[in-house]
């Protein structure tokens, strides 16, 4: 297949894809259009719907349906993984086209969804497909794992699906998602690792009173600014050759009336843990909690542990990236662990290899989302390739 038709192809699918508005969770008949190009290819394709959340699982050689195919665990199993949800457009009014219209203009395609990851999503339908017409007995399986619930809570998506793939003894050996990875050209750089993420939501209680009189009230901001201050100023580690430094941020502060001659009765304070290795969820919960107390606030917290922190450091999986992108592209790839957390941390803890590798991230959630239409061939490739390498003997 030349060069102008795989773009033609990958263009298409990814026009039919962004013009659905799949705000995270809906769907919005997504994975409908991936699912009937699947079975077409010889895919068997399980939906798997977890409240409002769509999923599905599919696998090649189909044999039936993928709920009950026979796996070899001799065999590698290679999985793509992404979702078909999006962050809202924001005002409409702001973007220069309409989000949910995907418009070509000066060499990209426009629209909520482009770069994250619906050009991913049809570069790796289109490279599957390819790769299964051209090698129909592969040694070993290929499988697509898509969810509708990344971009949101991400508790009905991939790690419910994991959780059922897990329960029917189905391993993962490989799995590249296809998150947007790369910077400044395709291909430069890769994640093969993320930073773990805790949250915390901190509700002060104070006494409300007039400014006037500030030993008949309790003024929860002044407790809580000596908190975040200690812990702003806390370095907690160094970060290290794979990972960078732990951080924390404070999200959202909530307090008073409106007035400004009104102490507040309460507060509430949102922060978040982008952590690496080198921390424990338990030994930065104890941080936090010990600065409010020794702040005299009269607090309770709230926590939430989205992922832990992950990374492939070599193996079978991760040379083959680097190969494929330096064939495909002539790039000398870098990896990273950089970045918000992806549904690779869901999949990572399986025993998996893990690699994210997509589109240029420089317009992800942003107003005016694009990816470089020159870039949709060479990332379709890179995923057949990816599959050339691992599954032929």
């Amino acid at each position: 297949m030349t060069g102008d038709v795989l773009t033609a192809e990958v263009l298409a699918l990814t026009r039919r894809l962004v013009e659905r508005p799949s705000v995270s969770p809906d769907d919005r008949g997504c994975q409908a259009i991936l699912g009937e190009r699947l079975r077409a290819a010889g895919f068997a394709v399980e939906s798997m719907r977890f409240g409002a959340v769509d999923n599905f699982w599919a696998v090649y050689p189909g044999g039936g349906t993928a709920s009950h195919r026979v796996y070899d665990p001799a065999e590698p199993s290679v999985v793509f993984a992404g979702h078909t949800d999006v962050v809202p457009s924001g005002p409409e009014e702001a973007w220069t086209s309409p989000p949910f219209e995907p418009t070509e203009r000066d060499g990209f395609l426009y629209g909520r969804g482009t770069a994250d990851m619906k050009s991913s999503l049809a570069a790796m339908t289109t490279a599957v497909e390819r790769f299964v017409r051209n090698h129909p007995r592969p040694a070993g399986t290929v499988a697509l794992l898509i969810t509708s619930d990344e971009e949101a809570d991400a508790v009905d998506g991939t790690v419910r699906v994991v959780e059922e793939l897990a329960g029917r003894r189905i391993g993962i050996d490989y799995c590249v998602v296809g998150e947007p990875s790369s910077t400044a050209r395709l291909g430069d750089v890769i994640r093969i690792g993320r930073r773990g993420s805790l949250g915390g939501t901190v509700r002060v209680k104070g006494v409300q009173g007039h400014v006037a009189y500030p030993d008949k009230a309790v003024n929860p901001i002044h407790s809580t600014v000596t908190a975040l201050n200690d812990l702003v100023a806390t370095t907690w580690d160094a970060g290290d050759a794979d990972f960078p430094p732990t951080s924390f941020q404070v999200s959202n502060i909530n307090a008073g009336t409106g007035a400004t001659n009104v102490v507040p009765g309460e507060l509430e304070c949102a922060f978040n843990f982008r952590f690496n290795p080198q921390q424990t969820p338990g030994d930065l919960l104890a941080a936090v909690e010990k600065a409010f107390v020794d702040a005299e606030a009269d607090c309770e917290f709230d926590w939430s542990l989205s992922g832990m922190p992950f990374i492939t450091r070599g193996g079978k999986l991760l040379e083959a990236v680097r190969e494929s992108i330096a064939a495909v592209a002539g790039v000398d790839t870098e990896t990273s662990t950089s970045g918000g957390t992806s549904d690779g941390r869901f999949i990572a803890p399986t025993g998996a290899e893990v690699v994210e590798l997509g589109p240029v991230n420089e317009t992800i959630h942003k107003v005016d989302e694009r990816v470089a239409i020159g870039d949709l061939a060479p990332l379709s490739r890179m995923y057949e390739q990816i599959l050339e390498r691992l599954l032929l003997r």
